[in-house]
Formats: structure tokens, C-alpha cells, sequence
């Protein structure tokens, strides 16, 4: 799929049938418990995670969900999490650091929701305390974007050891669309715009924002959902098995260098 162009990607990662946090914990994990509620306003269903096993291991898992109906969507807020998300993602998290479990994570969302209620629930401080938390913990943390990924939405739930993408997913600090209204006011131009702004896994992955690549059945993950959750589970495994060799003051410290070193042009490489 290598001839792809970046708005072809950008198609494909909001594909609604595409694999997601469901599939795959229903294809990777067994005896998934889910855990609800950020014990402070409520539930927001735009977050599902628990406790799971994963090949025996016991995890943490954390994904977005958009859900693939509309009644799903409506339900889930279309992926884009409320504070109250945020900071259930933060229980779980914090939970996994006591417990000493890995925590994994599923990224597939257009950001998180810029409502007024969210916002007067403290949405910005829901997100910059995931990142402070997420950057000391001394567990493995993988995070994995299936689909969209996009800004601090996506963020909150992908300061990580390694980051790995689908071969067809996107990352970026906002839409196509948005940038396009922002840089040149006409939305419209959202193609041109997802090329400038180097959001697919080849271009990320040679900028050092991300670890692997995992691919994609012919077509896209939606194609075969099966093998897509096959080849996520490869990955999954390789990195996770490595990372657990780790020292848990090591872990920390990898996490804290790997995101201070984004952006930083060394000798005869380009900046980002």
C-alpha cells in the first residue's frame, strides 16, 4: 500500500468498520474485566479499559472507542473522550503501577471532545495530568494508534515506551481539516493539507515519532480484521517481551528522553 497518498491514508484510518479497541480485546486478551468511572463525575464510554490477560501476562488495557453503529457513536461521543475519560484512563494507570502490570494502550480519535461541559470538567487538566503521570511510570507501556490519532486527545493516552501505528493509521497534533481552516481558511483543502503535515507511520517513522509499523492486510485493516488483529499481536509481543527485561527506573527514564528528544535535528537530519 505504499502508493497511497496521505488523504488516502487519512480515509482508510476513519474507515468505520475498521478493527477497534472491541476487536482487539476480544482478539488478543482473555478474562478482560472492565473497570468504570473516574470516581470523581462519572463514566464516559468514549474510554474503555480494565484488567486482561495477554498471553498469561496480566495488563492494563486502555483504548478509545468510537463504536461502528450509530447508536454506538452517539453513545461513545464518536471517540472523543470527556475529562472524565481521561482520568479513568489515569485510575487504570495508577492501578498498573501498583500492581506492577504492563499497561497497553489503543488510540483511535479525532481528539478529545472541546465541549463547554468538558472543558468546565477541566479537560485541559485531565490531559496534561495523563502526560505527567504516563511520563514517571516504572511499568512497560506500549501504545498502539489503530486509526486516527489526533492531538492532545490522543496524547493522554500515548506517552509511551514504544508507540507502534498501523500501516494505514495517522498521527498528527490536529485534522486535515483543521489545519487547513487554520493555515489557509478553506477546509476544503484537508488533501493538500495531510500531506504537509507528514501524519502517516512512513513519514513519523523516519522522524523518530514512533517505533514500528504494523501492516495491514491488502485493502486495509477493515479487509481482515483477523489478520490485522494477528499482526498487532506480533508486534505487541516483540516489544512488549523486550521492555519487560527493563528495570522499572529504566523504563521511566527511557520514556522521559524518548519525548525530549522529539524535535531535536541531529547533525545532517532534518527537523521536524
Amino acid at each position: 500500500m505504499s502508493a497511497l497518498t496521505a488523504a488516502e491514508r487519512v480515509a482508510m484510518a476513519r474507515h468505520p468498520q475498521r478493527p477497534n479497541i472491541t476487536d482487539y480485546i476480544d482478539g488478543l486478551f482473555t478474562d478482560f474485566f472492565e473497570q468504570k468511572g473516574d470516581r470523581l463525575c462519572g463514566e464516559d464510554e468514549a474510554i474503555l479499559g480494565g484488567v486482561a490477560l495477554y498471553h498469561g501476562q496480566s495488563v492494563t488495557v486502555i483504548g478509545t472507542r468510537k463504536g461502528k453503529t450509530l447508536e454506538e457513536n452517539l453513545r461513545c461521543n464518536f471517540g472523543m473522550p470527556n475529562p472524565e475519560g481521561y482520568r479513568k484512563a489515569l485510575r487504570l494507570m495508577r492501578q498498573a503501577e501498583k500492581f506492577r502490570r504492563p499497561v497497553l494502550t489503543f488510540i483511535d480519535t479525532a481528539g478529545a471532545y472541546p465541549g463547554l461541559e468538558a472543558e468546565a470538567h477541566g479537560q485541559g487538566e485531565a490531559i496534561a495530568r495523563n502526560l505527567l503521570e504516563m511520563s514517571r511510570l516504572t511499568v512497560p507501556v506500549v501504545a498502539v494508534i489503530t486509526g486516527e490519532g489526533n492531538s492532545g486527545g490522543a496524547l493522554a493516552l500515548g506517552v509511551a515506551n514504544r508507540i507502534l501505528m498501523q500501516e494505514n493509521a495517522v498521527y498528527a497534533i490536529l485534522s486535515p481539516e483543521g489545519f487547513a481552516s487554520i493555515l489557509w481558511k478553506d477546509a476544503a483543502r484537508s488533501a493538500e493539507a495531510s500531506e504537509l503535515m507528514r501524519l502517516t507511520a512512513p513519514e513519523l517513522l523516519r522522524l523518530g515519532i514512533i517505533d514500528d509499523i504494523i501492516p495491514e492486510p491488502e485493502g486495509g485493516a477493515h479487509c481482515d480484521a483477523a489478520q490485522a488483529i494477528r499482526e498487532v499481536d506480533r508486534a505487541l509481543r516483540r516489544h512488549l517481551s523486550s521492555l519487560c527485561k527493563e528495570s522499572g527506573a529504566a523504563l521511566a527514564e527511557d520514556r522521559y528522553q524518548k519525548f525530549r528528544k522529539m524535535g531535536v535535528a541531529a547533525p545532517g537530519k532534518e527537523a521536524l
